[in-house]
């Protein structure tokens, strides 16, 4: 039944101006406010406040999100920073030049991280997340691509784009946005991921790159950047075509310099044309900021930058959206400078030693399989053994732990392997040690009922559609 809140107000005996009213029993929030029609009249701070607060209340606690690779944890310095810089825009340099040197110390940073080969001759931004990184690392090979075949003259229409059928979904948002052809490397049993198999097969004049993913989104694993360039060298020594890599280090690019350092991935491989990460996952801030290197201003396109007035001189800028939160780069800035690497590197391996240890003890469950162990980034995966049981799913013991409060999804593998269904936990900062002993005992009483069912639980046909990797 909907109150018209009008009459409520004149049938009232309380003034809603008297601040000592229970805030339950208050106008507006003792009557129902309509939920698409913005209300007449204004109400009291508070009162507000209530109504939202009670209704966020009911998303849960994001700390037991085991789904999500964003952040939901950082220290109280860093909330009263966040505070403090809510209200300014990344995109106006002229007005908050502080910011925008900072947006810049913190860019240099990561291309020094990643060995870009000479750090006086590089580019880079920040964006609202790794996937407008991406989508900017994309654009300039495709630029890149049609510059040379211009030159050449020959026709820029059909490029394509290679990539593992397991990329995260904003390569497919990528290639419909950007009318370039996807050219999807399928996972097999023998090939979880892009590895360099078979892919010769791939590539041709149109091709404008290869996406390399350092933390695969489905299971954790690193594609082997490495590898994958070794067959490039492979196709251009055959063919003439020299293909370069994007990587998409969205969570990997800030765990392997720390925890990996031997690990070759980055700019020590001359095919590594960009890089992008996500300050809001592995890079510990709140969401949302992202990062894109590029290897050097050549394999920038000039037609990517736009360039403002910064403190008298000149910035290059470039980013797809326009406004936007410059609160998370000062936030990135704190992060780097109130760990350095070590603490980067004590933080992310904690991760990873929760991680493993969840999935060792889930590999004892008589149910489970591991496809991933969470020794790469602090990310595993694991399915249920072939044959072990015909009434109860790994969706169902999902459901159960969404009971606990625990989001630990189930999903299908990609593409070929779309009958394999997994479920993953991604561990961050704030899963404490303790945190996965409970995990773990809420899974372990999980599984005792629902290996005590005599028949299949009831569910819906769409069991798990509704999970986006």
């Amino acid at each position: 039944m909907t109150i018209n809140t009008s009459k409520a107000r004149q049938t009232t005996n309380v003034d809603p101006t008297i601040s000592v009213n229970p805030v339950f029993v208050r106008p507006g929030e003792a009557t129902e406010f309509d939920k698409f029609v913005m209300p007449e009249q204004p109400s009291l701070p508070e009162t507000a406040y209530q109504i939202v607060h009670d209704e966020a209340i009911l998303d849960g606690n994001s700390r037991l999100n085991l789904a999500t690779f964003v952040s939901t944890w950082m220290d109280d310095e860093a909330k009263k920073l966040y505070a403090e810089a809510a209200d300014k825009n990344m995109i106006d340099k002229d007005e908050y030049p502080a910011t925008a040197a900072i947006e810049d110390r913190c860019w240099r940073m990561l291309a020094d991280l990643w060995h870009v080969p000479d750090t006086s001759d590089t580019i880079g931004t920040s964006t609202i997340g790794s996937s407008e990184a991406c989508m900017l690392g994309g654009l300039a090979l495709k630029r890149l691509w049609q510059q040379k075949r211009k030159a050449e003259g020959k026709s820029t229409e059909k490029p394509n784009l290679i990539m593992s059928a397991a990329v995260q979904v904003v390569w497919e948002k990528f290639c419909n946005y950007w009318d370039i052809e996807p050219r999807y490397v399928p996972v097999t049993p023998e090939h979880m991921v892009l590895d360099g198999f078979e892919l010769e097969k791939y590539v041709d004049a149109n091709t404008i790159g290869v996406v390399a993913i350092l933390g695969q989104t489905f299971t954790g694993a690193y594609e082997p950047v490495e590898a994958i360039a070794a067959k490039l060298d492979e196709i251009q020594a055959n063919t003439g075509l020299d293909v370069k890599i994007h990587v998409d280090g969205a969570s990997g690019a800030m765990v392997a310099p720390f925890c990996q350092p031997d690990l070759k991935w980055d700019f020590q491989i001359d095919r590594v044309n960009s890089i992008s990460t996500s300050g809001h996952k592995y890079g510990l801030v709140y969401p949302g900021v992202g990062w894109v290197i590029w290897r050097n201003t050549a394999v920038l396109p000039e037609s990517m930058i736009f360039h403002v007035s910064y403190l008298g001189g000149d910035m290059p800028t470039l980013a797809l959206n326009f406004s936007r939160p410059g609160a998370q780069v000062l936030l990135q800035y704190y992060q780097f400078l109130r760990l350095g690497r070590e603490g980067y590197r004590a933080v992310q391996q904690n991760s990873i030693d929760v991680a493993t240890y969840l999935s060792s003890e889930i590999a004892k469950m008589g149910p489970f399989e591991l496809v991933s162990k969470g020794d790469t980034i602090p990310v595993f995966a694991w399915v249920l053994k072939d044959g072990y049981t015909d009434t109860w799913s790994l969706y169902d013991l999902a459901d159960r732990l969404r009971m606990k409060g625990w989001l630990v999804p189930a999903y299908p593998m990609a593409d070929d392997m779309s009958d394999v269904v997994l479920q993953r936990i991604v561990v961050k900062v704030g899963l404490s040690r303790d945190l996965a002993s409970a995990l773990l005992s809420d899974i372990k009483g999980e599984v005792a009922f629902l290996e005590s069912l005599q028949s299949p639980l009831p569910r819906e046909a769409s069991s798990g559609s509704h999970f986006h990797h």
